[in-house]
């Protein structure tokens, strides 16, 4: 790593917060190039369900970190911070400024500061917790996870089953709750000067944008990427138990009407973008921007703070 720290901007927040609508207009006076922190846009096939960046978009603005596996491929936190910290030393080193754009808090915090060093994974043990999971019923497994471990609950969707797991996985293993690692570890390894920006947005307008842009999915047909989807892997593919997916293939299942997916759809989203405030209100370092921060002070603030 160079002697200094790597400039890094970080736009974040919960979804539907309008960050890749911001980061292209930045992008017409700053010089970046985006690195997305999506858990869900590594994924190639899965465009529309995920608010993935246009193919124009793209053409505007350099983005990285989209499309990189198949669907039925596996892809943790570590794999992203181990891609992205070397695409950022090549952003820096063409001149160019990296800008990280996306909700997924977890993959944020771990590639500005590191992973917190926990307990080896215990096959038997995480094959035992799936079993108890699909015997309990996801909510309620999930609900254990939130009486032990609150503060990690809030980070994590309840059909994000795998690290569900691997959060009760490391308490049974070490009797320490995962969230306590990490907040021992306070993410240390600074090796960028990093400003971080979220859209302050009233609750009412954040749940607006959320159904404008659940009714545009549909629009977009939603509804056909997730057949072929279906088509290609089967109705098991665990990216179909994800937010958006989930409910679009119930109705092709024939377990609701399409009003009543669309109103699943934006309800969940409502309750995932609350966890993500939850999250990112906890992170003092955010800078939350309201309507009142005309672009020149946002601008201003990112040349003074790691641009200087």
């Amino acid at each position: 790593m160079a002697d200094q720290p790597i400039p890094l901007l970080v736009i974040c927040g919960p979804t539907a917060s309008g960050k890749t609508g911001w980061a292209l207009r930045l992008a017409e006076h700053l010089p970046l190039e985006i690195i997305s922190a999506d858990s869900r846009q590594v994924y190639r096939q899965m465009d529309i369900g995920t608010a993935k960046p246009t193919a124009d978009e793209q053409a505007r603005v350099r983005h990285h970190m989209i499309d990189l596996i198949e669907p039925e491929a596996d892809f943790s936190v570590a794999e992203f911070v181990d891609l992205a910290r070397p695409l950022i030393v090549d952003i820096q080193r063409r001149g160019k400024l990296p800008c990280v754009v996306g909700g997924t808090g977890l993959y944020i915090r771990a590639l500005i500061g590191g992973l917190a060093p926990l307990p080896t994974a215990d096959p038997e043990l995480r094959a035992s917790l799936h079993r108890q999971a699909e015997r309990e019923g996801r909510e309620a497994f999930y609900r254990r996870l939130q009486r032990i471990d609150p503060v990690a609950a809030a980070g994590i969707h309840p059909n994000n089953l795998v690290r569900v797991v691997r959060a009760l996985e490391v308490y049974q293993l070490s009797g320490k709750r995962i969230s306590d690692f990490q907040a021992e570890h306070q993410f240390s390894e600074q090796s960028y000067r990093t400003l971080q920006l979220a859209w302050d947005h009233p609750r009412e307008l954040l749940y607006w944008r959320i159904e404008q842009r659940s009714e545009q999915m549909l629009a977009d047909g939603l509804i056909d990427e997730v057949s072929a989807l279906v088509q290609r892997y089967g109705p098991e593919l665990k990216a179909l138990q994800t937010l958006g997916y989930r409910e679009a293939l119930n109705y092709l299942e024939g377990s609701c009407d399409r009003q009543r997916m669309l109103n699943d759809i934006q309800l969940q989203t409502r309750r995932y973008a609350k966890r993500q405030l939850t999250w990112f209100r906890k992170q003092p370092e955010i800078i939350w921007v309201d309507s009142s921060w005309e672009s020149g002070r946002v601008l201003r603030s990112i040349e003074d703070i790691i641009l200087r």
